[in-house]
């Protein structure tokens, strides 16, 4: 089997590399494609992922290439893992919004609408040339943030996708670790949207292990989710880190006016990763890996990609796809991000209990965001931006919706079309 991977001079790349020679009686692939248009990055990691599957005596031979029709051309499965604008567009997603008040993070927010604005078009543009020289039965697994809103641009663009994070994964493999367990005896009751997302069980053979989590590990769950033991506790679920910008907004946007932006920190990371990378003695993955974020990235992705390429049987995986009436106040064509049966025929969301309405709330409210920050990156405009920050919950003011969409648009002109010819 053939699996190619777009964005494959990411330094992400060889924790999937790690995955796959870790899963070889399981996922059978022969070539792996890195796709990149920075041929440096492509020189030092190709090489290196080599070295990688040659250590654990995995067979695969990696490939490098600038050209995507090359390197689609008879893929099985295709990985998207983009940074339209690399670490420089980030930090500017992480700061301009604070000018005003607001979280600035490259997911959520006015950052995580300019960076939609940014990858969207570039994304559908790549599975359309996909589509044309792979065939329309290819699977896209879509790791690109923001995850929700890209899945469903290139579902409502016709494209077999389906979207990974490793939310999910990271806190299943944690709950495992304190409750003495195998990871896959570990089954979460996970519901939500892409970074919006709550644990309301955590079950282990039958039985639900969240009030232990709370009650006896309170303490170190807390640490772990940087999020108030109190909190959790009155709701009775585990929320997902991410919702630190909704619950402890104003302390978090404090706190990020004086820290150093995350970009930053990443893109010294990324640099001594390729440093790492270069040298020909380095055969394993390196510790500094785990800094760079995406804990468990690998095995999601691997297990996915073994589902979705003919697994034997449905297998659980929390994934995002098309709601379907799984949570029924939202529309069918929503993303929502749940645990789902992966057959080689897609993913079939597995039923969800009734939200809560302290959840469902937030959840319909993203979701409305989502679908004008949709239609803001395949249509443009200005309008459309400010529409779409006036209707995120952690926005939602005129003034300050007018100020963050002019910003917005100033800081991204370089990749959007319509932006600088409205200038």
């Amino acid at each position: 089997m053939k699996l190619t991977v777009v964005g494959g001079g990411s330094t992400y790349t060889p924790e999937l590399i790690d995955g796959i020679a870790g899963r070889r009686t399981s996922l059978d692939v022969d070539e792996i494609v890195l796709v990149d248009p920075d041929a440096h990055r492509l020189s030092v990691i190709g090489p290196f992922a080599q070295r990688l599957l040659a250590h654990a005596g995995h067979p695969a031979r990696i490939t490098t290439t600038a050209n995507l029709e090359e390197g689609v051309d008879g893929a099985a499965a295709v990985l998207l893992q983009l940074r339209v604008g690399g670490q420089a567009a980030r930090r500017t997603d992480e700061t301009f919004p604070l000018t005003c008040g607001c979280v600035g993070q490259e997911t959520t927010g006015a950052g995580g609408l300019a960076k939609a604005l940014r990858t969207v078009p570039v994304v559908l543009d790549i599975a359309d040339r996909v589509r044309a020289v792979a065939g329309p039965d290819t699977w896209i697994v879509n790791f690109t943030n923001p995850v929700g809103i890209v899945t469903r641009a290139l579902q409502q663009a016709g494209h077999r996708a389906v979207g990974l994070c490793n939310v999910a994964i990271g806190f299943q493999r944690w709950a495992a670790s304190v409750l003495g367990v195998e990871a896959d005896a570990v089954e979460l009751g996970h519901v939500g949207l892409n970074h919006l997302t709550w644990e309301r069980s955590v079950v282990v053979d039958g039985v639900d292990r969240l009030p232990e989590l709370l009650g006896e590990h309170g303490d170190a769950l807390a640490e772990h989710m940087r999020l108030p033991l109190p909190l959790m506790r009155r709701i009775g679920a585990v929320p997902s880190y991410y919702l630190n910008y909704f619950y402890n907004h104003d302390e978090v946007v404090e706190k990020q006016r004086v820290e150093v932006p995350r970009a930053d920190t990443v893109a010294a990371v990324e640099e001594e990763l390729m440093d790492i990378y270069a040298d020909p003695a380095v055969v394993t993955k390196p510790e500094q890996l785990a800094q760079r974020g995406g804990a468990f990235y690998s095995e999601a992705a691997v297990q996915l990609v073994h589902s979705l390429t003919g697994g034997t049987g449905a297998e659980r995986h929390v994934v995002n796809v098309r709601n379907d009436g799984t949570l029924p106040f939202l529309p069918d064509d929503a993303v929502v991000e749940v645990p789902a049966a992966v057959t080689s025929d897609g993913a079939v969301p597995l039923p969800v209990e009734p939200v809560e309405p302290l959840f469902s709330g937030l959840i319909a409210n993203v979701t409305g965001y989502e679908y004008l920050a949709l239609e803001a990156a395949v249509h443009g405009g200005r309008e459309r931006v400010a529409n779409a920050l006036l209707a995120h919950p952690l926005i939602g003011q005129y003034a300050t919706a007018e100020r963050l969409a002019d910003e917005l648009v100033a800081q991204n002109q370089d990749f959007l079309p319509w932006a600088r010819n409205s200038s």
